[in-house]
């Protein structure tokens, strides 16, 4: 899991929609998450800028991928 060095407010409902406007399937969403595919993996994004990727177990690439998601959202 990749954690912000700042706390983040994400808006879920504006975080998923800038998401699938960037070509990524959203298998969930609600006020507390959003669970997506990226890269092949499922992803979670939580309202304090957190993301989980699952199977990812490369720090480094956990950290890039984070990145990128936020750089989408934020």
């Amino acid at each position: 899991m990749a954690i912000p060095a700042d706390d983040l407010r994400l808006d879920m409902n504006g975080v998923s929609e800038r998401l699938e406007g960037a070509g990524c399937p959203i298998k969930q969403r609600d006020e507390m998450l959003v669970v997506l595919d990226w890269k092949g993996m499922e992803t979670t994004i939580y309202p304090q800028g957190k993301v989980m990727f699952f199977p990812l177990k490369d720090r480094s690439l956990c950290i890039k991928y984070a990145m990128e998601i936020l750089g989408e959202v934020v």
